[in-house]
């Protein structure tokens, strides 16, 4: 056999592993690795929904958790709201700690649902609507967050889902009967957004409100505390600057895993096994940290939320406060408040609130190229087929391609909102909006 052959042999081999793993599901927020990378599937690059989508089918209910995939079989969370009394939306004001000015924002529900729902992939007919709980007078969420803003996560037989403080479970992923539910104390003021991840045999999730702030593991198979560790110090004594909604990370350096936690003022890694606080880098002012973390490069990226958003790179391998020496470089122009960041390789895309992406050298933070895309954004954007997906609240999704260079945009329109992230998995796009979820193939 020739060299030629033999490395040709050798590539078809690597990029069919990796192509199972990338085709492996979309098991989490953000998918397999967390970090909203499908690079080896190969989804269309534009599509229109209301007449190429294999299926669409009506979800009940709100919410803006990301669809999930494992085998053949695709969830969604959402919550069912039913109007409140007069008297409901006067204590649900006096339990907001809120000024009738400030909760104007809010949204207030009588009594609300919380439901997974279960599709099949192929064919999108439902498979099971499983009501996990039913709560009387919720606390109120902010207008634009829903009481279904967490995104479940399968593994294996088990489904994990996280409606804040109205309650965690976990179900059999095959019937959607609930195995164990329980509660966190936390108020989160404007309704939860951190999503839950599994690592080894804890369930981890992150509770920053505005009258405390932790991280907690659960043992995945009864729900039951195994660690719990509270947030460093503030310096503002105002709650509402000390609450934070970004989902964790767990990345590899030197054969050691970190769970990286941005939160307002801190991002944090601790060891994922204890919860023990390895380094800390203080980011500033930021709070109400939404983005999730990307890694790669040796470099953890994360934004640091509102007032106003920078855009962080940090090493990895520090040992205690290491703001002074461990920060490899940092952005502050159009960082998005919502969306996360984007790594491909040696290239970061972000995607700003109010739809200007910008495309930096994911090593030294220099710029390559800038560029008003147009809309509001608060889905992360996606990396599959050669290209950065994002989705619009207006609708559009835009694919960018991956490059150093600013090149041609293709542009589909969906007819409701867009504010949940995709799932991607072989040549399919799994969306949803406001009230549909669509699969296009």
């Amino acid at each position: 056999m020739t060299d030629i052959r033999l490395l040709t042999l050798l590539l078809l081999f690597n990029s069919s592993a990796a192509l199972a793993v990338a085709d492996d599901g979309w098991p989490q927020f953000r998918g397999p690795g967390g970090q909203g990378n499908a690079e080896q599937c190969r989804p269309p690059l534009t599509w229109d929904l209301e007449h190429e989508a294999s299926w669409s089918v009506d979800v009940p209910g709100k919410g803006y958790s990301s669809p999930i995939v494992q085998g053949h079989r695709v969830w969604v969370t959402t919550a069912v709201e039913f109007k409140p009394t007069p008297e409901q939306t006067k204590r649900t004001l006096q339990a907001s700690r809120l000024e009738p000015k400030d909760f104007s924002r809010r949204q207030v529900a009588g009594r609300v649902s919380l439901r997974v729902c279960c599709y099949d992939f192929s064919s999108g007919e439902r498979i099971y609507e499983s009501v996990v709980a039913d709560v009387d007078s919720p606390e109120a969420v902010h207008v634009g967050n829903s009481y279904a803003s967490p995104t479940p996560v399968v593994e294996g037989n088990r489904l994990y889902v996280h409606f804040g403080v109205n309650g965690i479970a976990c179900l059999d992923a095959e019937t959607g009967d609930v195995i164990w539910n329980r509660s966190l104390p936390v108020f989160y003021s404007v309704g939860a957004g951190s999503s839950p991840i599994v690592y080894q045999d804890l369930l981890i999730l992150v509770c920053d409100g505005i009258d405390q702030q932790y991280v907690v593991a659960l043992n995945r198979n009864t729900g039951k505390t195994v660690w719990k560790t509270d947030r460093p110090p503030k310096r503002s004594e105002d709650g509402q600057l000390q609450k934070a909604y970004s989902t964790p990370l767990v990345v590899r350096h030197e054969g050691q895993d970190q769970l990286i936690v941005p939160s307002a003022q801190w991002v944090v890694s601790y060891s994922p096994l204890t919860g023990e606080e390895i380094w800390r880098v203080d980011h500033g002012d930021g709070f109400s940290t939404i983005p999730r973390p990307v890694y790669g490069n040796g470099l953890v990226y994360i934004c640091t939320g509102y007032s106003p958003s920078q855009l962080l790179a940090i090493r990895i391998d520090g040992k205690g406060d290491v703001t002074n020496s461990h920060v490899a470089w940092r952005a502050g122009r159009q960082i998005p408040r919502n969306p996360s960041p984007l790594l491909a390789g040696e290239l970061l895309f972000v995607i700003s609130d109010n739809g200007i992406c910008t495309c930096f050298d994911a090593i030294t933070g220099k710029t390559h190229w800038q560029q008003r895309i147009g809309g509001n954004y608060s889905a992360s954007p996606v990396l599959a087929n050669g290209h950065v997906f994002v989705l619009s609240h207006e609708g559009t999704i835009t694919a960018i391609p991956a490059s150093r260079e600013r090149k041609e945009l293709k542009t589909s329109q969906a007819t409701d909102e867009l504010k949940a992230s995709p799932a991607i998995v072989k040549s399919s796009v799994i969306l949803r909006s406001g009230s549909k979820l669509y699969r296009v193939n």
